[in-house]
């Protein structure tokens, strides 16, 4: 397959809101513009990072317009339209399309789970509905659910579906995936501190919570690993290991919004039932940053 959705480093965008818990727009718009300032390869909306289990539709729709129409071809944007109701996956993704998304990132289901079987048919109604590439986005500590090695290579014979977001954590498994399907799947690490191991073994980049503080960087370590320099990129994957692993303290995207606010961003809280980090997390998660030189470094920027 010759045609990516991206290669590099796709940010997982969080949605900022007000303080009445509704989406702040005017930041969403700046934050759009220094991901495209900062050489961010792809921007992924609606996502986990952006609190997609507690936007209702319209509001979803709503953000997915928003930033495909304020990114405006300038770099890809890919949504997030997974649901574990089939037919409100279909309707998400109908109406990214219409939006002008560039590509859907399809989370497995969630809570009621499935059967590999139920995850074959459940991806291709929704890859039926649509004409746009998809994304699989397999997290089973989040949903309970896991794509197996021999379902990606079923899946991947679907034209629309052409990569996956690889959140399990198991390089093993990855292995063995980018053995059974080749370049009919491409992957994307769903972890930021997998990064370098998954590219080095095919993954085309990642889907990073790091590049909401740290964009310029983490576009730099994937652009060394698709030039083959992996001992360049491990030094730089090195240097912000503490500030990945910290971005992961609490509940994300508890610790990336937290940490939004603290370089210089409105971003606002999360929505209930995610609450702020206790004090001692938020003083860790500020030491930090602090650390890296990162403290109030993008306010009036």
């Amino acid at each position: 397959m010759s045609n990516h959705i991206f290669t590099g480093s796709g940010v997982a965008l969080i949605t900022p809101m007000n303080a009445d818990g509704s989406v702040n727009y005017d930041v969403l718009s700046q934050l759009i513009e220094f991901h495209v300032n900062n050489h961010t390869d792809a921007i992924i909306a609606c996502g986990t990072t952006g609190e997609a289990a507690t936007l209702s539709e319209e509001e979803h729709c709503e953000v997915l317009s928003f930033v495909a129409e304020k990114v405006n071809g300038r770099i890809p944007v890919i949504a997030g339209t997974g649901s574990n109701d089939t037919s409100t996956a279909v309707a998400l993704s109908k109406s990214a399309c219409k939006s002008g998304a560039d590509a859907l990132l399809v989370v497995t289901p969630y809570y009621n789970k499935t059967s590999q079987q139920g995850l074959i048919k459940h991806f291709n109604v929704v890859a039926d509905a649509v004409d746009i590439p998809i994304i699989l986005y397999n997290v089973p500590s989040r949903t309970g659910c896991n794509i197996q090695p021999k379902t990606y290579e079923e899946l991947c014979k679907h034209p629309n579906i052409v990569a996956a977001k690889e959140a399990s954590g198991n390089i093993s498994a990855v292995a063995t995936i980018r053995s059974l399907c080749g370049d009919n799947l491409d992957i994307y690490s769903g972890n930021d501190d997998q990064t370098v191991p998954f590219m080095s073994l095919g993954a085309l980049g990642v889907i990073s919570v790091f590049a909401n503080i740290c964009p310029a960087e983490m576009h730099k370590i994937c652009s060394l690993c698709l030039e083959n320099d992996f001992a360049e990129a491990s030094k730089l994957h090195f240097k912000y290991l503490e500030l990945m692993n910290e971005l992961f303290s609490d509940v994300n995207p508890i610790p990336v919004k937290t940490a939004m606010n603290l370089v210089g961003f409105d971003a606002g809280e999360c929505r209930l039932p995610l609450v702020p980090m206790s004090v001692s997390g938020y003083h860790d998660l500020k030491d930090c940053l602090e650390k890296y030189d990162l403290l109030g470094k993008y306010l009036n920027k």
